[in-house]
């Protein structure tokens, strides 16, 4: 069995990475919020930076009243 990743893997795992750091580099900019970082560490990993985002920096989850 061959250990081999195949060339669509590759791109669909590189499209991912890379839709996920320019979404979180144009979302921290807008917010004033240290976007260097967040879109250099969306490219390291899926979906773990988009996730601690939302829920610590955007704080989706607050509440209200």
């Amino acid at each position: 069995m061959s250990n081999e990743l195949s060339p669509a893997v590759i791109v669909i795992v590189a499209s991912i990475l890379l839709l996920q750091s320019i979404f979180l580099f144009l979302d921290a900019r807008k917010r004033n919020h240290n976007y260097w970082l967040w879109g250099i560490v969306g490219l390291i990993q899926a979906p773990m930076p988009t996730l601690f985002y939302l829920l610590f920096i955007r704080k989706i989850f607050r509440k209200k009243g």
